[in-house]
């Protein structure tokens, strides 16, 4: 099992068998992001990954229950990529129950519903969608690629498909600036998309970014800590999932809440205003991390 450069996952994949079928990031213009801005977009050889499948079916065996499929936006392979990848890992990991991977509002409108349908079948069954706010000011912004309703409309065609669906917003996105309509449209997006899991990171300017070099310049004020968790009690208390599994137990977060929405909205918007009264201890900075 080879992998190249830095690996990224999302924490509920920290049991998986992550296998790295592309390197980097096949959009990688996002101004926030610096996971993928050290390698050059390529799809690994299949042949080459093929033989990782088959080596971690060896070592590991029936202890893989959950595989990831790395890098920045692995649905962009092709369907011959994926029927091979994923007709191996079932055989390579009888025990697999879910496979996974991240991807952008683009890859999924790029998938004909046969396609999602088909990837479906095969194992594919939860993607991790990232739009980061559902405001488009700030999604031209941060140069998504993608506007509120292509977010929208990928979600609508995952859940068709019969794939579960993890949205991602980032609190801070929208600067000083746009932070309340930012958390308004963002909570309104995570209506429209209806995930089956909902969570928050926290924005960190990450120095040799697009982003760092807008606040240097003054045109980007990244919000302060109380605003940031005023957009979370936004998110928290505007979006109407059907049913949402809640998190912010990623390392960046200030505040590590879980729960379900809506049936502990209320409980976690009251640890939100403890939390901006002072009365909830918050993660050191020093104890943060992306």
């Amino acid at each position: 099992m080879r992998y190249e450069g830095r690996i990224f996952r999302p924490p509920s994949e920290a049991d998986a068998y992550i296998l790295q079928a592309t390197v980097g990031c096949s959009w990688n213009h996002c101004t926030y992001c610096d996971m993928y801005r050290d390698k050059t977009f390529r799809v690994r050889d299949l042949d080459e990954t093929l033989r990782d499948v088959a080596e971690a079916g060896r070592r590991f065996g029936t202890r893989v229950e959950k595989l990831f499929v790395a890098d920045g936006d692995a649905l962009i392979l092709s369907m011959q990529h994926w029927e091979r990848i994923l007709t191996a890992a079932r055989g390579a990991f009888p025990a697999m129950r879910r496979a996974s991977c991240y991807a952008t509002a683009i890859n999924i409108l790029e998938k004909t519903p046969q396609e999602l349908r088909r990837l479906r079948e095969l194992g594919l069954s939860l993607l991790y969608i990232g739009p980061e706010s559902g405001d488009d000011v700030t999604l031209k912004r941060i140069a998504k690629g993608a506007s509120f309703d292509d977010h929208a409309e990928a979600a609508r065609r995952a859940h068709e498909a019969g794939m579960a669906v993890s949205a991602i917003f980032l609190l801070g996105a929208g600067g000083i600036d746009r932070s309340e309509v930012h958390a308004h449209e963002s909570a309104r997006l995570a209506t429209a998309m209806d995930p089956d899991f909902l969570s928050a990171l926290t924005l960190t300017v990450v120095e040799g970014t697009p982003m760092a070099t807008l606040e240097e310049r003054g045109s980007f004020t990244l919000p302060p800590v109380e605003t940031m968790l005023r957009e979370l009690r936004t998110i928290v208390d505007e979006a109407r999932p059907t049913d949402a599994v809640f998190r912010t137990n990623h390392a960046s977060n200030y505040l590590p809440l879980a729960g379900n929405l809506p049936r502990d909205r209320e409980r976690i918007v009251a640890v939100l205003d403890d939390a901006l009264a002072g009365r909830v201890r918050l993660r050191p900075e020093s104890a943060r991390g992306l």
